[in-house]
């Protein structure tokens, strides 16, 4: 009997997703973050420009496991930025490129992943601890048990479990990215045919995570009470973007939205995390998509007859 077919997306095309899924990002308007039409929190889109073209490569660069993959990443970046840029980009996508190019029958990524996540280890706790201290990110502080500052004695996913009630990024390890493949995915698709592709459907996703959640980065560094502010605010900005049929109308909204976050110093950058993931996730998608429709590799007669 033949096995199944095993395939993978190529390591250059998986980079391609991620670089462009971070450009996407920026080219959307997003209430509060960094885009290429406005600047904040003593940053620029080029800063983030840099900083995809600094990882895309490595992240899908052949590794051992995942969290070799994010400390590789996190070095290339902060080799040429000195601030933290794309910590939460990281973490959410190199679980994804690890999943789409490892060679497997299965066709889900969701599949995929969930055997990824099931397979972190110590040694990828050991190296995502350090990626995160050499990121540096704002508002992290220390906590009880599993501080990122001590030496890991768990897996990377029991880590992301017990984080997960306090950042939306170890939620997702631990929950199989459910509000990236539930809420984000199905979600861009939708706009996508409703506003056609476009950047607003960017800004339509990324509205809609900081809609539904108390964004875990403004919580850090502000407090839950202005989290949960934001989040009431951006829940009225989802229902003027539900409400048109060209979102361009709302640009004076989100606009005064952005003008007023970044006055406070207010960056929801756990959503603009996840709206990246979200964007990496159809790329990959779409590759996986195309590599399980190209012919099986020939097997010579002499293999086939002992199969």
């Amino acid at each position: 009997m033949n096995a199944p077919f095993a395939f993978s997306v190529e390591p250059v095309a998986a980079a391609f997703a991620i670089r462009e899924a971070c450009l996407a990002e920026l080219r959307a308007f997003k209430p509060g973050n960094v885009s290429f039409a406005s600047g904040g929190h003593g940053m620029q889109a080029q800063d983030f420009v840099v900083s995809a073209d600094a990882i895309s490569g490595v992240i899908a660069a052949p590794a051992s496991g995942v969290g070799e993959r994010i400390l590789r990443a996190i070095k290339a970046t902060r080799a040429i930025v000195s601030f933290n840029t794309n910590l939460g980009i990281v973490l959410l996508c190199a679980p994804l490129v690890h999943a789409a190019i490892q060679h497997s029958p299965q066709r889900s990524l969701e599949v995929r992943l969930q055997g990824v996540l099931e397979a972190l280890d110590v040694r990828d706790a050991e190296l995502a601890y350090q990626a995160i201290r050499t990121a540096e990110p704002g508002g992290l502080g220390r906590v009880e048990a599993h501080d990122v500052a001590e030496p890991p004695g768990i897996t990377l996913l029991q880590a992301m479990r017990e984080a997960r009630q306090r950042d939306r990024i170890a939620a997702q390890y631990a929950t199989n990215y459910h509000d990236v493949l539930k809420t984000g995915v199905p979600l861009a698709r939708h706009l996508a045919q409703r506003w056609g592709p476009s950047e607003w459907v960017t800004v339509g996703v990324y509205v809609a995570f900081l809609a539904r959640f108390a964004d875990s980065h403004i919580a850090r560094r502000h407090g839950n009470e202005v989290a949960h502010g934001v989040m009431l605010e951006a829940m009225e900005l989802e229902q003027v973007l539900n409400a048109t049929a060209e979102p361009g109308q709302a640009r004076p909204r989100l606009e005064d939205f952005d003008r007023r976050l970044k006055s406070k110093g207010v960056n929801p950058g756990s959503s603009a995390d996840l709206t990246v993931a979200t964007l990496a996730v159809i790329l990959l998608d779409d590759s996986l998509e195309k590599a399980s429709r190209a012919p099986a590799p020939e097997v010579p007669a002499s293999e086939s007859a002992r199969t």
